[in-house]
């Protein structure tokens, strides 16, 4: 059984990051939304593992909550 891989996996993680970020420029809010559901169901699809994406599944869901509940920034 694998186990998902939580540890930094990527060369050039800022990078990465900028990619991501640039590639919603000048999408609508759907459309963003859109890329990332078929990019989760890429990368999805090349990891192929059930259990690996169960456990991605859960530790998203888990961080969702986290995340929703955080309070906004003041300035």
């Amino acid at each position: 059984m694998n186990k998902l891989n939580i540890e930094s996996n990527i060369a050039d993680p800022d990078a990465f990051y900028e990619k991501l970020i640039d590639v919603h420029n000048g999408l609508t809010d759907e459309e963003s939304h859109f890329m990332n559901a078929k990019l989760v169901l890429l990368l999805a699809n090349h990891i192929g593992d059930a259990d690996v994406l169960s456990e991605a599944l859960a530790l998203a869901r888990a961080g969702a909550s986290t995340a929703s509940a955080a309070p906004e920034p003041t300035n």
